[in-house]
């Protein structure tokens, strides 16, 4: 028979397992920090019960990340342990665009010449 705490997990504890963080103070400091969503609900407690299906946004440094979780895990386990416990939702990632003026490699620094060319290029004078 299942007990009750095996259908829900406390969400910094979930986020330490799942390892999207990497010490359980440290997922508590984040959701303290309103930077965790749980169903679309801005939460501060890091006491609040996650089950499984809650969709959980995290916002870290410089990305968004949107989590299913899927399941629970008594102990912190290896990368792939961890991924079992969640299902990615997040959207891909933006292509990175290219440099305005490639140059070849192994080419050396840019001459006078050149650089005159270049910030007439940048000030749009053709």
């Amino acid at each position: 028979m299942a007990s009750a705490s095996d259908d829900r997990q406390r969400i910094d504890k979930w986020l330490w397992h799942a390892r999207v963080v990497r010490t359980r103070s440290a997922a508590a400091a984040l959701v303290a920090s309103g930077h965790v969503r749980l169903n679309a609900h801005r939460i501060d407690a890091a006491s609040r019960a996650v089950k499984a299906g809650d969709v959980i946004t995290v916002a870290l440094d410089r990305s968004v990340r949107i989590l299913k979780a899927t399941g629970f895990a008594e102990r912190r386990g290896d990368a792939t342990a961890a991924r079992q416990l969640y299902e990615d939702l997040s959207p891909a990632p933006a292509p990175a665009d290219p440099p305005a003026v490639v140059r070849p490699a192994g080419a050396s620094r840019p001459t006078k010449r050149d650089r005159r060319v270049m910030e007439r290029f940048t000030r749009g004078e053709g």
